[in-house]
């Protein structure tokens, strides 16, 4: 513990605000047992591109003598990819590296690391969404400088071209005759008119340069969510909003998705101003822009809704909308046939906590280091202490034991493949993040890139959208047709932490607590929503956390 309490003094960053792969936390965090070594990784993407991604490596198990990286493209994969760069290691922190690596291509990109050790050598790949969210602004100062530097250039072009054709040619002790004069100002002024083409014409390509990198800067994908009545259930609906479609980068990438942790869209609810609701559903494609399916029983109100869905090439990215919820109506379902894995809570609001009538689905919220109690008499305590804020842009191992209602360790069950998930929610809504154990990243963008490094491929060849759509619902549907335990472990198995010759997990620990690496991009007030399942059913518990500013070492 020692270990990693140094190593999150020094691993700080400042995240960029952007609403790619979530929304507000462009870094990405991760934990992985790479080989014999247990290492967290944190990457931090350029908000340009083409720039440099800041990486830093803490291999807490196994003595690891050198780590590098390099950049993985999707469409160029492993044949296209440059050498690795060493990362340095720091002084005094054993086990620690950090370094840069350039990203030059837009899109979805990934860090692959290389360990070599004591222990031996061993790889793992990041992904990472490299897009660029940010102009440069020239400072002031440096403009006028340029500007009065361009400007005595301009007047000594023109006057060397006009001496070169006059003063030039004459011989010591000679003066100008008036041809010769006529002739140096002819020459000034055709240099003048020369140069000044040559000015505009790096002006216009200048400006052609800029407003094309405004094109290709990243707009996050809008949707329009509504809820309608069909049999006396409320549905849900999102529809992908297309409007200012960028075909160019976008192309037919909705008919291209790929299933994460099972689902094609991941979609949480969150009732604002309170964050006193919440939801975590997995509308299915109706067509590709639609999306659709039950609503949990949630009260009346106005919710943000996030959706996030993944691209073939792993590229990630959240749909964002606000949605009003009409109110129950007596004759609708008791509980709806919403599936298993959709689940939704109720809890006291952000100003008001305790202040909430007791219900079926109804949790009191925590801080760190107090229990939280779930719906089934079991509950969740977080590791820390309650009145001390957390630091924003300090990476944190965010610990939660789980306990049976009789006090005993719990060991949770596999909830889409995973031990456990996390919703982080910043008070006003900017902050949002789909956390797991293993981090902050896709595990379906992690797959992505592990098959394309193995693919020999120079370029990627692009699928038929109709055909990959097909296959991908095909897919979909005998998932859904699983018995639920049986479709646990396939989708641990397919993402590689599960061994069915042993029958054990792979890459995590399957014990009472759950980890999750993250680092809180701002200072604020957040919300955390734990989810965890026991005896088959969902479970959601609610910490509330106040996030201070970063403190500079």
């Amino acid at each position: 513990m020692k270990k990693i309490s140094s190593f999150l003094l020094i691993l700080l960053f400042i995240n960029g605000i952007a609403a790619y792969a979530h929304v507000g936390s462009a870094g990405v965090q991760m934990q992985a047992q790479a080989g014999p070594y247990k290492v967290m990784i944190s990457v931090t993407p350029p908000d340009v591109i083409p720039g440099t991604a800041k990486v830093t490596v803490f291999v807490e198990n196994g003595d690891a003598q050198k780590v590098s990286v390099r950049p993985i493209y999707f469409y160029s994969g492993d044949k296209g990819a440059p050498t690795y760069d060493d990362l340095t290691a720091i002084p005094g922190q054993r086990g620690q590296f950090e370094g840069s690596v350039w990203l030059m291509e837009w899109g979805s990109s990934s860090a692959q690391i290389r360990i070599q050790g004591i222990q031996g050598d061993s790889e793992l790949i990041v992904p990472v969404v490299a897009v660029s969210t940010a102009e440069r602004e020239m400072p002031k100062e440096l403009g006028i400088g340029l500007s009065v530097l361009g400007l005595v250039l301009f007047l000594l072009m023109i006057t060397t071209i006009g001496a070169s054709v006059s003063d030039g040619l004459l011989k010591p002790g000679d003066a100008l005759n008036a041809k010769q004069k006529r002739k140096r100002w002819i020459n000034m002024g055709i240099a003048t008119i020369v140069c000044s083409l040559i000015l505009y014409g790096g002006s216009s390509w200048w400006d052609a340069w800029a407003d094309e990198y405004k094109e290709w800067l990243y707009k996050p994908l809008k949707g329009n969510a509504t809820v309608g009545v069909r049999d006396s259930q409320r549905i849900f609906e999102l529809k992908i909003d297309t409007t200012g479609w960028n075909r160019k980068r976008r192309g037919s990438m909705l008919s291209t998705l790929v299933p994460d942790h099972g689902k094609l869209m991941h979609t949480f609810l969150v009732r604002i101003p309170g964050l006193d609701a919440f939801a975590h559903i997995h509308p299915e494609r109706k067509d590709s822009l639609t999306f659709q399916t039950e609503l949990p029983r949630l009260p009346a109100g106005k919710y943000l809704v996030y959706s996030d869905i993944i691209q073939y090439s792993g590229f990630a990215e959240t749909i964002t909308d606000t949605l009003e919820i009409p109110a129950l109506t007596a004759a609708g379902p008791a509980q709806g046939n919403s599936a298993i894995e959709d689940t939704y809570v109720i809890t006291d609001p952000l100003n008001t906590p305790g202040k909430i009538p007791m219900d079926d689905n109804v949790v009191i919220c925590g801080k760190p280091g107090t229990k939280t109690v779930f719906g089934d008499g079991s509950y969740a305590i977080w590791e820390g202490k309650p009145d001390k804020p957390l630091e924003a842009g300090r990476p944190y191992q965010l610990n939660f034991e789980i306990f049976n209602p009789d006090g005993s360790p719990c060991l949770p069950e596999p909830y889409l493949g995973m031990l456990g998930h996390a919703a982080v929610v910043r008070s006003d809504g900017s902050v949002y993040i789909h956390l797991h154990p293993s981090g902050s990243f896709s595990v379906a963008a992690e797959k992505t890139f592990k098959n394309r490094i193995s693919d020999t491929a120079r370029v990627v060849k692009k699928p038929s959208p109709i055909v990959f759509r097909d296959s991908v619902d095909r897919h979909l549907a005998r998932l859904k047709a699983m018995p639920m335990i049986e479709r646990e472990i396939f989708l641990m198995t397919e993402m590689g932490m599960y061994d069915t010759s042993t029958g054990g997990m792979t890459g995590m620990e399957h014990g009472s607590r759950i980890s999750f690496p993250y680092s809180f991009p701002k200072e604020g007030r957040y919300r955390i929503f734990l989810q965890i399942k026991r005896n088959e059913k969902v479970l959601t518990g609610v910490f509330d956390v106040k996030v201070t500013g970063q403190v500079a070492l």
